[in-house]
């Protein structure tokens, strides 16, 4: 059996199990930067939204919880540049 897990914390220090969850829509286009984030839903029906603040290396820097309808309708800002 697969002990691995993928924990998150949340800004308000709670923590999210991701490792069964469903990506709803994503962008994982390297190189990685803002243009980056995924959106999962938890087999408990927790939203939770993970982004990148600019890291090149790194797909998402930073999560989120969002409210059901948030996370089905989300439109990402950013899109990648190639330079």
């Amino acid at each position: 059996m697969d002990k691995s897990r993928y924990i998150i914390n949340t800004p308000s220090g709670q923590q999210v199990d991701l490792t069964h969850a469903h990506i709803i829509r994503s962008n994982n286009l390297y190189p990685f930067g803002q243009h980056n984030y995924a959106i999962y839903e938890t087999p408990e029906g927790v939203f939770v939204k993970g982004l990148n603040s600019g890291e090149r290396e790194i797909m998402l820097t930073h999560f989120e919880l969002m409210e059901e309808a948030d996370a089905r309708n989300y439109s990402h800002p950013y899109f990648r540049t190639d330079n």
